[in-house]
C-alpha cells in the first residue's frame, strides 16, 4: 500500500466510524458501491478525485482531513507557562490548556487518589483524549511506557485509546480529569 494510499484508508475508517453510519450509508451517500467503500478503506485500489470528494461530502469533512495522518500527542504544560491572557481591571489570569475540537465530547471527573493503588487504564475508544491537571499532590500519568511525573498545576494530555497510567506518588493527591471523545 502506498503511503498517501494508507492515510486515506486509515482516515476513511477513522472519520465512517466518528460519524456512527454504516459502510453501506457512507457509500449510498457518496454514491459508490459498498465493496469499492471496503476496498478503499483496506488500502486497496486507486480512487479518483472525484470519488474521494464524494466521500468527503458524505462524511462531512474537509478534503485535506483525508490526506492527513492523524498523530496522537502527548502534550505537557507546567504550572505557570501556556497561553497567557491577563485581566485589564482585576487580579485574573485565563491560561488556555486545551481546545475542544467541534463536534467533541468532554467529561469532566475530579480525581481522588492514595499511593499503592494504580490505575492502569486499558484503552478507550478510537480518537478518546485524556487531560489531567493535578491540584494537589504529585503523580506519575500519561501512556504506560512514557508516563509524566506531575506537580501540583502541571497539566498533561494524552491519547485515552492507548493504555494509559495515574499513579499517586503522595498522599490525597487529587487532580481534574477531563476526558474527550470525538
Amino acid at each position: 500500500m502506498t503511503q498517501p494510499m494508507s492515510i486515506i484508508a486509515k482516515s476513511l475508517v477513522r472519520e465512517r466510524l466518528r460519524t456512527g453510519l454504516s459502510l453501506a450509508e457512507i457509500a449510498r451517500r457518496a454514491g459508490i458501491a459498498k465493496s469499492t467503500l471496503s476496498q478503499l478503506e483496506a488500502g486497496n485500489g486507486n480512487p479518483g478525485l472525484e470519488t474521494l470528494w464524494s466521500l468527503c461530502v458524505a462524511l462531512d469533512i474537509p478534503f485535506a482531513r483525508l490526506l492527513e495522518p492523524q498523530t496522537a500527542v502527548t502534550q505537557v504544560i507546567r504550572r505557570g507557562e501556556g497561553t497567557k491572557v491577563v485581566a485589564d481591571q482585576a487580579n485574573y489570569q485565563a491560561i488556555l490548556l486545551a481546545a475542544c475540537p467541534p463536534g467533541a465530547r468532554r467529561d469532566i471527573y475530579l480525581l481522588l487518589t492514595q499511593p499503592g493503588a494504580d490505575r492502569v487504564s486499558q484503552p478507550h475508544p478510537k480518537g478518546s483524549i485524556e487531560h489531567i491537571i493535578v491540584t494537589q499532590g504529585r503523580a506519575l500519568v500519561g501512556l504506560t511506557d512514557a508516563p509524566e511525573e506531575l506537580g501540583e498545576g502541571d497539566y498533561i494530555c494524552y491519547p485515552g485509546d492507548k493504555e494509559h497510567i495515574f499513579k499517586a506518588l503522595v498522599p490525597d493527591t487529587q487532580a481534574l480529569l477531563v476526558a474527550e471523545q470525538n
